[in-house]
């Protein structure tokens, strides 16, 4: 599967901004489908992610409460909606596709990444 991140852009702290990320390639429902973060200087960091069907979310504690993950299997697109963005929240965030097996959390058990986009907070 192919997987391009898009909606990064320069916010303010406060606002708020949603990163969609578009599959294409084998049936998009078939995985889990999650977030990741780099901030400059910083390992590549677990955000969210979403079961195959949508009904289940899971969310790092950072972020729990301010970003909702969903899916639309429709569409072959996974969303991430963020609100009250801060300054620690500014780095390159990627999608990410793996099949339903093992921890939804560690970033080495995805077998598909997308090619990031750049979210920036200015405080």
């Amino acid at each position: 599967v192919q997987l391009q991140a898009s909606g990064g852009g320069l916010v303010q702290a406060g606002d708020s901004l949603r990163l969609s990320c578009a599959a294409s390639g084998r049936t998009f429902s078939s995985y889990v489908m999650g977030w990741f973060r780099q901030a400059p200087g910083k390992e590549r960091e677990f955000v969210a992610a979403t079961s195959r069907n949508g009904g289940y979310t899971y969310y790092a504690d950072s972020v729990k409460g301010r970003f909702t993950i969903s899916r639309d299997n429709a569409k072959n697109t996974m969303y991430l909606q963020m609100n009250s963005l801060r300054s620690e929240d500014t780095a390159v965030y990627y999608c990410a596709a793996k099949v339903p097996v093992g921890d939804f959390n560690w970033r080495g058990g995805y077998d598909y990444w997308g090619q990031g986009t750049l979210v920036t907070v200015s405080s």
